[in-house]
């Protein structure tokens, strides 16, 4: 397993740089199970250990200062950037702002580590599929260059959602093609592929590619190099998913940004003292060694098979 990731339960270029870069420093994480409190991993950090570290994140400015503690690691960075106000994102950056980072990440990583996520997409009165269509094509146009992937997807009403966001709606399956076939169209002019998120196929007749958005084959093409990936890695969500599982050292309730749609925050309140209690300095995300804590070490071996990949275009 040496995919770390570090955004799939907060965001952690965006409120939790420092401690990352310590972790790095160092060398380990330790990472506590969220279904069972006392069930502790310790993952080595080291680059022998790591094939690459995954980043999901709205905000990559805190790290890119630190890109060269960075340098001996493959990285994938998805970068989160949508029109929404404050009403719905109320402490992300202005998109103008978080745009021109996604750019400079670009130039240091390269195109083929970078990818743009415009989601999820939220239809309503205000938010409009024609609204959606004519704001991602300026940012599409903004963006020409640095990325050749936009993973898209529509809002999931989960518990979390429900209650942070009570009135939003699932997207019409007219709105859903309406869009979808827009946006794909939009994307090819700027040499971007559109790569739906746990939507099954129904955009893949119109030119989508439908085979996930953060896969082996993703992962391959950052690193320039082939895996052996165990089986069992992907994620089987609701069968419409097909991404590569990998160790997240994040946590659930600690991600400052307080999207109204967000399913990893469940109260604003826990999310403020969970904030509260982090130290850069703990290996611990949160908090530090609690009695009773069984501590894991994980077996880490390189996925990388060796062999040279020749990639052709």
């Amino acid at each position: 397993m040496i995919i770390i990731q570090t955004g799939m339960r907060t965001d952690i270029p965006a409120f939790y740089s420092e401690w990352l870069i310590n972790r790095i420093k160092e060398g380990y994480v330790l990472v506590r199970n969220p279904y069972n409190q006392s069930q502790v991993t310790k993952y080595s950090l080291l680059p022998d250990f790591v094939d690459l570290i995954a980043f999901c994140t709205k905000n990559p400015a805190p790290m890119l200062d630190h890109m060269a503690v960075l340098e001996p690691y493959g990285q994938y960075w998805f970068v989160t950037i949508t029109p929404y106000g404050k009403d719905i994102e109320p402490n992300v950056p202005q998109k103008e702002k978080v745009m021109e980072d996604f750019k400079r990440l670009s130039n240091i990583v390269g195109v083929d580590s970078v990818g743009w996520r415009y989601d999820p997409i939220i239809v309503d009165e205000k938010h409009t599929a024609d609204w959606h269509i004519s704001e991602f094509a300026k940012m599409a146009e903004n963006l020409s260059g640095y990325t050749r992937t936009c993973v898209i997807s529509f809002i999931d009403i989960y518990k979390k959602v429900e209650r942070n966001m009570p009135e939003a709606r699932a997207v019409s399956e007219k709105d859903r093609i309406k869009i979808g076939r827009a946006l794909i169209e939009i994307a090819k002019k700027y040499s971007m592929t559109i790569r739906p998120c746990a939507e099954g196929d129904e955009l893949a007749a119109y030119g989508a590619d439908c085979s996930g958005c953060m896969t082996v084959n993703t992962f391959e093409t950052a690193l320039h190099a082939n895996l052996d990936v165990p089986k069992r890695k992907t994620n089987q969500r609701d069968n419409k998913c097909a991404c590569l599982l990998g160790v997240d050292i994040g946590a659930y309730d600690t991600c400052g940004h307080l999207c109204r749609y967000c399913y990893a925050n469940a109260d604003i309140a826990l999310v403020k003292e969970n904030m509260r209690r982090h130290d850069p300095r703990s290996p611990f995300l949160l908090g530090g060694s609690l009695p009773g804590d069984v501590i894991h070490e994980a077996k880490q071996s390189s996925w990388i098979d060796g062999q040279m990949r020749l990639d052709i275009f």
